[in-house]
C-alpha cells in the first residue's frame, strides 16, 4: 500500500431520502443504524418523520398532472432509461443487495439483473395496458361506448421487507408505468438499495416527485399516509398482518384503493398485469352516432 493511500480518510456514503427530485435529510434530523445480515454496521439511514411523509405526498401530487398527462410511449422511454442507468451501476447494486440480503455475489447479481429486466418489462407495457383493459363496448343503440384506463393518482407503497431491491422494483414500476405517482416506504431493515435507487431515478429523465422514497418505520409513517386525504391508493405489499389491518381501516376514510398483502414466493417470476390494473380507474364515454334508419347511421 502506498503512503498516500495509507493516509487517506475513508469516505463513507451518506444516504438521504429522495423527495421531489431532491435528496433531503429527514427534517427530524433522526437516523438509525443499518446492518448487514451478520450484524455488521453498514450505514446510518434517515429515520423519516410524519413531516417527511407529508412533503412526499405534496411532491407526488405536484408531479401527478404532468406524469399522467405524458404519453404512454414517453413513460415507456423513461422506464427503459432507468434500466439503462441501473445497468451502468450494476456493481454497486450487486454489493448493496448482497449485503442487505446476505446473498453471495452471484445470487445478488441475479437479483439485480432481474430488477433491470423488470424495468424493461414494464417499459414495454406502458403503451399496451390500455389495449388490454380498455376498448369499445357493444351497446344496443345508436351510441359509441368507449372505456379507457386512467391512473388513480398518488399511491403509497409499503415496499417488501425481505426483497430489498427486486421486490421494491416490482411494486414501484407498475405504479408509475400506468401514470400514477408514488410515495414509497422502503424496507426498514434493508433500505440502502432503495435509497440508492433514488440516485438512479434522479438521473434517468424521471420528473421529480413521480417517485419519492422514504426510509424508516412503516408503522410510524404508514398510518399518516393511509389517512392522508390527498393519497388515492395504498399498496400494502410489505406490511405485516396487524399493520395492514390498521392501514386498511385508515384508508377507508377517503375511499382509497387498497391492494392487500399477497404472498410472493419468487419475485423473479412473471408478475402479470395485476399490479398495473390495481391502480387504474376506468372512464367510459358514451357518444351518440345519430339515428339509425334503413340507410344506416346518419353520423
Amino acid at each position: 500500500m502506498s503512503e498516500s493511500s495509507a493516509t487517506r480518510l475513508g469516505v463513507f456514503k451518506t444516504y438521504k431520502l429522495y423527495v421531489g427530485g431532491k435528496f433531503p435529510r429527514s427534517e427530524s434530523g433522526r437516523v438509525y443504524e443499518v446492518s448487514d445480515s451478520k450484524g455488521k454496521w453498514l450505514a446510518n439511514a434517515p429515520l423519516s418523520s410524519r413531516k417527511d411523509a407529508r412533503d412526499a405526498v405534496v411532491a407526488a401530487r405536484k408531479a401527478f398532472g404532468g406524469w399522467a398527462g405524458a404519453t404512454a410511449y414517453n413513460r415507456g422511454q423513461i422506464l427503459y432509461r432507468i434500466a439503462e442507468m441501473l445497468e451502468g451501476r450494476r456493481d454497486q447494486f450487486v454489493r448493496e443487495v448482497g449485503e442487505a440480503e446476505g446473498l453471495s455475489k452471484s445470487k445478488a447479481a441475479a437479483v439485480v439483473d432481474a430488477a433491470v429486466d423488470r424495468w424493461v418489462w414494464y417499459a414495454g407495457w406502458t403503451d399496451k395496458i390500455g389495449q388490454v383493459v380498455g376498448g369499445a363496448n357493444p351497446v344496443a343503440g345508436p351510441f359509441f361506448n368507449l372505456s379507457t384506463p386512467e391512473p388513480t393518482g398518488v399511491v403509497t407503497v409499503v415496499a417488501p421487507q425481505d426483497s430489498s431491491f427486486l421486490g421494491l422494483v416490482s411494486v414501484i414500476a407498475p405504479v408509475i408505468a400506468t401514470g400514477n405517482t408514488a410515495v414509497v416506504i422502503a424496507s426498514e431493515k434493508s433500505p440502502l438499495p432503495a435509497l440508492s435507487l433514488g440516485e438512479v431515478l434522479a438521473t434517468s429523465d424521471l420528473p421529480g416527485g413521480v417517485v419519492n422514497i422514504l426510509s424508516g418505520k412503516a408503522a410510524e409513517m404508514g398510518p399518516h399516509l393511509a389517512a392522508h386525504q390527498d393519497v388515492n391508493a395504498i399498496d400494502l405489499a410489505g406490511a405485516d398482518v396487524a399493520l395492514a389491518k390498521e392501514l386498511e381501516i385508515a384508508a377507508a376514510d377517503n375511499l382509497k384503493r387498497v391492494l392487500r398483502p399477497q404472498p410472493v414466493d419468487d419475485w423473479a417470476a412473471d408478475p402479470g398485469t395485476s399490479r398495473m390494473t390495481a391502480f387504474l380507474e376506468t372512464k367510459t364515454v358514451w357518444h351518440p352516432t345519430g339515428s339509425l334508419g334503413s340507410g344506416g347511421s346518419s353520423y
